[in-house]
């Protein structure tokens, strides 16, 4: 579904909200929310990702804003806390943030920091959850195969439920796989699955346990329950420090999935000083609700984005549509 650029244009607010802390090298995030007959939607790709990129994220914005979302099979999803890349001794007070989460995702693999610095953040996850705590780490295919083999074996005693893309080709979750398969832990494909032509490549190559999924890069909620159906793996639903709107999105894939064995990470507004929503998308006893955000006027006001900065966005919508439009065109 295609729909006109003024119209878009027409309802596009762009917001910059404060991070708590910073993640992904960032401390504010930029997004730009839109309204559509089914609601607000929100398309925020990441600023360094080029418009053939983005155009998977407008698509998802279209189809959540503007079409009727599918049938749910739960009404509310159990979230993960996430932790950043910071100091063991912030870990609890991070930690409180996410009220009744069972599972901490952990950021591991910095360039900046080392496998000690790792080690070290993961335990105090686990000291502050205690030994019923789930714990995942995301490398964000910060290591190589023997990096990697080397960090699982020493964050291993932590008692890991996955290791979320520990490395960076499909070729190398391959290998990994095979080297550590008699650990049982699991290995999980995130970029491999939307930052790739082919997001089915990574199941038929064997070379994942399971799936993270994100609505916004795999082009909406439809498009992403397709590509768990077909790779016949177990997903979890993840967030790209979307707004209460985007993860409102998020909520929606995760309560459409028929089947959720994992926790989500669809809990990172407790990550953000700010919020469009005056009732954003908090954790409540580890979960989040499945409903559409609405979004408070005031707050869009408060939190709006200097005027270089929205028309920044608004020129990026454009070019962006553009390029969805002639993608969809050669379909």
């Amino acid at each position: 579904m295609i729909v006109d650029i003024a119209e878009l244009r027409r309802t596009a607010h762009v917001v910059a909200l404060p991070l708590l802390t910073r993640f992904r090298g960032i401390e504010v995030r930029e997004a730009l929310l839109l309204r559509g007959p089914e609601g607000w939607t929100e398309f925020s790709p990441f600023v360094e990702y080029d418009d053939e990129e983005a155009a998977a994220w407008l698509a998802a914005a279209i189809d959540f804003g503007w079409q009727q979302t599918p049938a749910l099979h739960r009404d509310s999803i159990a979230v993960n806390a996430t932790v950043p890349t910071i100091d063991p001794d912030r870990v609890a007070d991070l930690l409180a943030r996410f009220p009744g989460a069972r599972t901490a995702k952990i950021k591991v693999a910095a360039s900046d920091e080392t496998l000690a610095d790792d080690v070290a953040r993961v335990r105090a996850v686990r000291e502050a959850m205690g030994a019923d705590g789930r714990i995942r780490i995301d490398a964000n295919g910060g290591w190589n195969v023997d990096e990697a083999e080397h960090a699982i074996h020493a964050l291993a005693p932590f008692d890991l439920e996955y290791v979320e893309q520990p490395c960076a080709s499909i070729a190398e979750l391959a290998e990994i796989r095979e080297r550590t398969h008699y650990m049982d832990i699991p290995i999980a494909a995130d970029e491999s699955v939307r930052r790739v032509d082919d997001p089915l490549a990574v199941a038929r190559a064997g070379a994942a346990d399971l799936l993270v999924i994100k609505a916004q890069p795999l082009g909406g909620i439809r498009n992403a329950l397709a590509i768990v159906a077909e790779a016949g793996l177990p997903a979890v639903v993840s967030s790209a420090l979307d707004t209460s709107v985007g993860l409102s999105m998020g909520a929606f894939l995760a309560g459409a999935l028929p089947t959720l064995d994992f926790d989500c990470g669809l809990g990172t507004a407790s990550l953000l000083r700010a919020d469009v929503a005056s009732r954003p998308l908090a954790v409540e006893d580890g979960r989040i609700r499945v409903e559409r955000v609405d979004v408070d006027a005031d707050l869009l006001e408060r939190w709006a984005a200097q005027p270089e900065r929205r028309e920044w966005w608004l020129e990026r919508l454009t070019r962006t549509h553009a390029a969805l439009t002639e993608a969809s065109a050669g379909e």
